[in-house]
């Protein structure tokens, strides 16, 4: 770490989402909001994944890993960003930008393993149902979930390991909510030509790999049924259709950033927004509302928790 503490620049200054100070209000209650919701939601999905014995299957545990990464992934940066709506000053230290780095590659990256992981649950259970039981073990999810963060891992510190020692000597302006790798790393001073290749190779890649895994599940899934009956096929597409917007949603600014990071446009930072606090608050929408099953453990929980107790 001593070439990091050997860097002129001790701090970024974050632009954040508006310089408008009715604008950045009204984004302070909007997203204190939305934040609230998504830490509620995915935690009430935990809780009832965890203490139903109903959803103790493999899909379940899937979904509650899943919420569990949306609330990582909505929390490394969403508390500062409301912090910085009723603050002038808009700075992260070098250390924190860096640590922002960290998670923000850690949990998207476990992220997109998730949902190929979950996609491809779905493709077993309607393609190979025979087989259900014994391609889907716990084994198999436990090794899923282990890989997740495992490939999220690897994915983060290999972005920080060119980034962590580039010398940052003069501009420190950061025009986003949080420290985003593309516009961080255009403030060292040297050529960022090769450092913006090896983003491509690595988020690129890891944005467009698991994309076209998911988008190809999807459509091996509808194919399979459209050949069973026109009933289960309308059935399928109404609930793959809200998954794809889903994934659209979620991997749609990935690829756009990382994908074309030689070039930085003022709407990367709303784009950001979809992947950092919309999808954490749309998948329990998508994954959990639309479920019977889930709708009628939730609403135990809920009765359990909240209905009066008779005193005897």
């Amino acid at each position: 770490m001593d070439k990091v503490n050997s860097t002129v620049v001790s701090e970024f200054v974050l632009l954040g989402l508006s310089s408008s100070q009715e604008l950045q209000l009204f984004f302070c209650i909007f997203f204190s909001a939305l934040y609230v919701v998504i830490v509620l939601g995915n935690l009430l999905i935990i809780l009832t994944v965890t203490s139903d014995a109903s959803l103790h299957s493999l899909m379940y545990f899937l979904l509650g890993n899943l919420s569990f990464v949306d609330i990582c992934q909505a929390s490394f940066a969403t508390p500062k960003m409301i912090a910085d709506f009723l603050s002038e000053h808009k700075t992260i230290s070098f250390r924190g930008c860096i640590a922002q780095i960290f998670f923000i590659h850690l949990f998207t990256g476990g992220e997109m393993v998730i949902l190929v992981s979950m996609a491809y649950d779905r493709y077993v259970a309607i393609c190979k149902p025979l087989y259900y039981v014994v391609i889907m073990s716990r084994q198999t999810c436990t090794v899923l979930v282990m890989l997740s963060w495992a490939v999220g891992l690897v994915h983060t510190l290999s972005q920080l390991s060119f980034t962590v020692n580039l010398p940052f000597c003069g501009p420190n302006v950061v025009d986003s909510f949080f420290c985003d790798l593309p516009r961080v790393t255009r403030l060292a001073c040297l050529d960022s030509y090769i450092i913006e290749i090896l983003i491509v190779a690595n988020s690129g890649t890891l944005s467009l790999s698991a994309f076209s895994l998911l988008i190809s599940s999807y459509i091996i899934i509808l194919i399979t049924v459209w050949f069973k009956s026109s009933a289960a096929m309308a059935k399928a597409f109404s609930t793959l259709a809200a998954h794809i917007m889903v994934v659209i949603l979620f991997f749609g600014p990935c690829i756009f950033i990382y994908v074309w990071p030689f070039t930085t446009y003022s709407v990367d930072k709303v784009l950001a927004i979809f992947y950092t606090i919309f999808t954490p608050i749309l998948n329990p929408v998508i994954y959990t509302l639309r479920n019977r099953d889930m709708k009628v453990a939730m609403r135990k929980i809920v009765t359990h928790y909240l209905k009066p107790k008779k005193i005897s």
